[in-house]
């Protein structure tokens, strides 16, 4: 080999052992980079919507300042459509951990926690004004404070599910005595089951993420949902009339497993806690522009509105046991709340 090969082989193999020198005394800082890019908790937010309904877009913007005020440390992705399960199994996997944050719709979590029923009685708000004075009020407080004992954590104030509005696939409902012998389809919601036998209809409890096939298929001739719901789940394509009742107001309560929740430190928890309620606030907003907006929307869909007297729906209520046995359910304390803002029921 000669002189030139030999020094350029010394160059080669200096350069090679610097270049591993280097290399060796960067790979902590490597890998300390990597560990510091991870997000110190990260959790998964789970919903039963549409990714294209206001609380999957609104919940994402949340999300995404949630990671940039945390600088990373808290991760939360967002699995919406019921794909990690129907509502009824995620309010499951919420409790037991399985997914560190689920919105549910005030109906459902009855089942868990009697008292968010409460907001759900038939024809108790005539707008939103009522609403929200109620539910940032005492009323809502009282509902948070009985999530909080039922294993799980409000994490903050309410988002808007909206007015409720009853479809139909079969026949126009514009009186309470048309609802006679009904077959519709409601959640597995104890109070909307009760509210539709006391109108002698024929309510079916049925998971959202088998609703559309139930009305394809003719299990069930309709439905009652929020008018964003019944656009984005495009239940239009298998009902014909919509009658504006606006029988029941519903709210989503983002609810959070509470050792998960107890695991972030108070200032990230803090964190959360805002954005997910100013998430809230555009929410709301979002879902009151729609309600609006819809109706136009959806007549060019093919469905016909009806305008009922919801007075004559209310009286018609009025005279079963309803309002009484649900008052002696709740008992005085909650039912003087509901009626603190909603007036006499019963």
């Amino acid at each position: 080999m000669s002189t030139q090969s030999n020094a350029r082989s010394g160059i080669d193999r200096r350069t090679f052992l610097k270049a591993g020198a280097s290399l060796t005394v960067a790979a902590p800082f490597l890998s300390l980079a990597r560990r510091a890019s991870a997000a110190e908790f990260s959790y998964k937010f789970a919903t039963g919507q549409d990714p294209t309904h206001p609380v999957n877009v609104r919940g994402q913007e949340a999300l995404n300042r949630i990671r940039e005020a945390t600088s990373g440390r808290v991760d939360i992705k967002l699995f919406p459509a019921n794909q990690l399960g129907s509502d009824t199994d995620l309010l499951s996997q919420v409790r037991n951990g399985g997914v560190e944050f689920f919105n549910q719709a005030s109906s459902i979590l009855a089942t868990l926690t009697p008292a968010a029923g409460i907001v759900n009685t038939g024809f108790a708000f005539k707008d939103y004004d009522t609403v929200w004075r109620a539910m940032d009020g005492d009323l809502g407080n009282y509902i948070r404070a009985q999530i909080t004992k039922s294993g799980i954590v409000s994490v903050c104030p309410a988002w808007d599910n909206g007015f409720r509005q009853i479809s139909s696939s079969t026949r126009p409902l514009k009186t309470p005595t048309d609802l006679k012998g009904f077959k519709i389809r409601v959640p597995q919601a104890p109070m909307l089951t009760s509210l539709f036998k006391a109108l002698d209809a024929g309510p079916t409890p049925i998971n959202f993420n088998e609703l559309y096939s139930a009305l394809q298929t003719g299990v069930v001739e309709g439905q009652e949902n929020p008018l964003p719901i019944i656009a984005t789940a495009k239940l239009y394509e298998v009902q014909k009339y919509i009658s504006l009742t606006s029988h029941v107001w519903d709210g989503y309560w983002i609810l959070g497993n509470t050792a998960a929740w107890n695991k972030l430190p108070p200032d990230l928890r803090a964190i959360v806690q805002r954005e997910f309620a100013r998430a809230g606030a555009d929410q709301r907003a979002d879902i009151a522009k729609l309600s609006q907006s819809l109706r136009n929307d959806l007549k060019g869909k093919g469905i016909t509105f009806i305008d009922v007297d919801r007075e004559a729906f209310r009286g018609a209520l009025a005279k079963t046991s309803f309002y009484g046995d649900w008052k002696a359910k709740y008992g005085p304390e909650a039912w003087g709340l509901l009626e603190k803002y909603a007036g006499k029921l019963a």
